[in-house]
């Protein structure tokens, strides 16, 4: 584990250079998530049962009991891993696929999330870095917009937000905010920290910057699809002020409000996130 020092990390939009960094990034948050999520799946009352019965017709065909019981799993495991990647994608989106190329859209011109923990020399050191690479980059930019600026700002219009934490041009973590929205409502899809830098307040550092920059737009709730064996995100959620959507916030008489947000579902409509609320 290295020691970081939250006064130097940047919260800032993903612009196309880091795409290639996100990605990897987001790849090694999810390892092992899909077969913890593919264990939840059959260990389904309902799963086991039809199992069980498939299990029991192709002993009768095969006269072998580990084949009869073998094959139906294996063959549900291959389906499962076909199938979760491409009807959920990013967990708590309702697309296939994350449009990185969108997200990225005059992400330079985007101002940086709050950083309470940000020193000014620092904060003045990092804005002039940022105007230089600006200025150099500038020429380069306005040449790809000739091109294709009307299909950016069309995908730009779908495509969901990703900040990145960056201290000295090194992406440690990024969350992800889905372009799908309801009006006072913001969905965060993706948190993921790199295995270095885990448990030294990164997490908590991101979600607040997006909690702050999107209550400063108008949004007055939050929701965070947690993958559905994930108890660490469960426990992360919570210490940050949120609840699992259907509990209310513990206000004698409180009722919970009719805003209901659908929890991404996969293989026989059984649940792969837990959704969490919270009101700014």
């Amino acid at each position: 584990m290295v020691r970081l020092d939250l006064g130097e990390v940047v919260l800032k939009r993903m612009q196309e250079k880091d795409i290639e960094t996100v990605k990897a990034l987001i790849k090694e948050g999810c390892e092992g998530m899909e077969n913890r999520l593919i264990l939840h799946l059959l260990t389904r009352p309902l799963a086991l049962f039809m199992l069980a019965t498939l299990s029991s017709i192709l002993r009768c065909v095969l006269h072998s009991f580990i084949l009869a019981l073998v094959i139906p799993v294996f063959i549900l495991i291959i389906y499962l891993k076909l199938t979760i990647p491409r009807s959920v994608g990013i967990l708590g989106s309702s697309r296939p696929y994350w449009d990185y190329v969108g997200s990225s859209y005059h992400a330079e011109t985007e101002p940086d999330l709050p950083n309470p923990y940000f020193n000014q020399a620092k904060l003045i050191t990092n804005q002039e870095k940022s105007r230089r690479r600006k200025k150099a980059k500038e020429k380069k930019t306005n040449e790809r917009e000739q091109v294709d600026e009307d299909e950016l700002k069309e995908r730009a219009k779908v495509a969901g937000e990703v900040w990145v934490a960056d201290s000295d041009g090194e992406i440690m973590g990024c969350v992800a905010r889905d372009g799908w929205s309801r009006d006072g409502v913001c969905r965060i899809c993706r948190l993921v920290v790199q295995s270095w830098y885990r448990r030294e307040g990164l997490g908590r550092l991101l979600v607040q910057g997006l909690e702050s920059k999107t209550k400063q737009s108008g949004i007055r709730r939050v929701y965070a699809h947690v993958p559905f064996p994930s108890r660490v995100g469960e426990a992360f959620f919570r210490r940050l002020g949120y609840r699992l959507q259907g509990e209310t916030a513990g206000t004698e008489g409180e009722e919970e409000d009719e805003d209901y947000e659908e929890p991404e579902k996969g293989w026989l409509g059984f649940p792969l996130t837990k959704v969490f609320v919270k009101d700014l």
